[in-house]
């Protein structure tokens, strides 16, 4: 027996160890669809729409358990943006190939086409969708599905949605909604910034509510939707109770810590000159101002009084480890108290007061087509553009707090977990 073989030998029993005794709490939706062996698949054509983090709840690809189940017929792949493996950069096309371990098809869902072709589609009768979301709405993940969802539904093809965690827990809704002319493939469900709901929570908002696909009633109504739910997931679990561990859904969010981040400095605070620390090793957490030292961003963010954040000056590193990044590092010390998305209307405000004036108003016409994009609400760019100056962020607050119960009343019909 060879080193290769034995060493193969021990990281399966590894595996096995591990799956017997350091089981995480939470059972994912390609678990229990393992443990119906795989029933809903059976005797079909299946494509399967996944990333680096579609993964079981020991870490093994989705890719590999459904090739490798003797009673799948796995016949296609698709990809969102960064591709099935991850590794490709962002906002850049991405090209249909073959998969090197599978010698499958890899439709790519993030070039020429974002919605499937009928062509693609020929390929399978059912697509199963494996992707794991981040809690905010802006991030293309689940356009993706949404897409896709509506070409199998146009073309009578079956979906599954496999379900994971929201990483930010079910209970907590926050920032403004998303008016329809705003919709794009940054943000494409009308919720919300913050939703508080899984992807297989979504799917079925997506499949029962009138108007949020853009096919007609008909295709929406008789299109056949099926959610493997989670056993375990509790609504009240942020990502660490869980037990699983996190892979890198994209390059920027490597780990929970930026997830919490993304919400909080990721809404279009950029305008104004503020960076939040895109390129470091704390993405999305680690605030910086040109000319402005983080002792001194934290005496104008300590003013706002913001609930459940505090600011400490600190240093990061560069992604490629050559450089030092000084800023203002965003603590969360306490979560029930946070709303995420108001943090980033102080750093819009302070933008303002910084350089002398509203400089949203002088945006140009990409950085606010954008802007819009991210943030979604009509009233609230007519206020930042129509006034000399972004005063009152607290009646935006309050506002789309009153906006966000509502939708808790709408969404909670879709919920599959308490």
């Amino acid at each position: 027996m060879n080193l290769k073989t034995i060493l193969a030998i021990l990281v399966l029993f590894a595996s096995l160890i591990a799956e017997t005794f350091g089981a995480p709490k939470v059972m994912l939706g390609i678990d229990v669809l393992e443990s119906m062996n795989f029933a809903p698949l059976r005797g079909k054509r299946v494509g399967l729409l996944t990333h680096p983090a579609g993964v079981n709840r020991y870490g093994r690809s989705t890719i590999d358990i459904l090739h490798k189940a003797r009673n799948v017929n796995l016949t296609a792949l698709f990809g969102p943006e960064h591709g099935i493996y991850g590794n490709e950069k962002a906002d850049v096309p991405v090209l249909d190939k073959i998969d090197a371990r599978t010698k499958l098809p890899v439709f790519s869902l993030y070039g020429k086409y974002r919605k499937p072709t009928p062509y693609m589609l020929s390929k399978i009768d059912v697509l199963v969708i494996d992707l794991q979301d981040i809690g905010s709405r802006s991030y293309t993940y689940i356009s993706c599905m949404l897409r896709a969802m509506e070409a199998c539904f146009e073309n009578s093809k079956e979906v599954v949605v496999l379900d994971r965690p929201n990483p930010l827990g079910g209970l907590k809704v926050d920032g403004p909604p998303l008016d329809l002319e705003y919709k794009s493939y940054v943000g494409m469900f009308q919720v919300p910034y913050v939703h508080a709901m899984t992807i297989g929570e979504l799917a079925r908002y997506a499949k029962y509510t009138r108007g949020a696909m853009e096919i007609t009633s008909n295709y929406q109504r008789h299109g056949k939707l099926t959610v493997i739910p989670m056993r375990g997931w509790r609504r009240s679990m942020l990502w660490p109770d869980t037990g699983l561990r996190w892979i890198k859904t994209s390059p920027a969010i490597p780990n929970f810590a930026a997830v919490l981040g993304y919400p909080m400095t990721g809404l279009g605070c950029q305008i104004g000159g503020f960076q939040h620390g895109y390129g470091t090793n704390r993405p999305f957490r680690l605030l910086t101002f040109p000319n402005k030292t983080p002792e001194e961003l934290k005496a104008y963010l300590d003013r706002f009084r913001i609930r459940g954040v505090s600011f400490t000056p600190t240093t990061a590193t560069s992604s490629d480890g050559k450089r030092n990044v000084r800023g203002l590092y965003v603590t969360i010390t306490n979560w029930n108290a946070l709303r995420p998305t108001e943090l980033s209307l102080y750093l819009m405000k302070l933008a303002c007061t910084l350089n002398g004036g509203n400089v949203f108003r002088y945006a140009e016409r990409n950085q606010a087509s954008l802007f819009n994009k991210h943030t979604g609400s009509r009233d609230f760019w007519i206020e930042l553009v129509r006034k000399g100056a972004f005063t009152d962020a607290n009646w935006f607050v309050r506002k789309w707090s009153a906006d966000n119960e509502t939708f808790k009343r709408l969404s909670s019909q879709f919920y599959l977990y308490k």
